[in-house]
């Protein structure tokens, strides 16, 4: 198995990584109450998805 020859500097190595970013949350309108919610998931406000209700909302 190779093995690295010399050691890379903190430089090098920061350089390689500077393309590895968190990328945003999508975010979509909820078709029930038209708030925003994560895409794929139920609606934390009126606990919809896909047309049905999944979670009961805590009520605030």
């Amino acid at each position: 198995m190779p093995n690295p020859k010399r050691r890379n500097s903190k430089t090098r190595g920061r350089k390689r990584r500077t393309h590895y970013k968190a990328s945003a949350p999508s975010i979509q309108e909820c078709p029930n109450c038209h708030e925003k919610k994560l895409q794929h998931r139920a609606c934390p406000h009126c606990g919809y998805y896909n047309g049905r209700i999944i979670v009961t909302p805590k009520e605030a």
